[in-house]
């Protein structure tokens, strides 16, 4: 079962133990999911704010 983080900076720090980053884009929000070898991660961040917090990233992005 993924586990939701509402912290940014938690999220972009936890990246750098991750496999991937998915970014999923929906109309009204972009969900990313961090895959870690043990568990599932997500933030839901809005539209405008999503390439700021993708940039900081330490992992393989994947688009969907």
């Amino acid at each position: 079962m993924p586990s939701e983080i509402t912290d940014v900076e938690k999220f972009v720090a936890m990246s750098a133990k991750a496999k991937y980053c998915l970014v999923k884009r929906l109309k009204e929000t972009v969900k990313l999911k961090l895959r870690t070898s043990s568990q599932l991660y997500t933030l839901k961040v809005e539209p405008l704010r999503a390439d700021e917090v993708i940039k900081k990233l330490k992992c393989e992005i994947q688009e969907k």
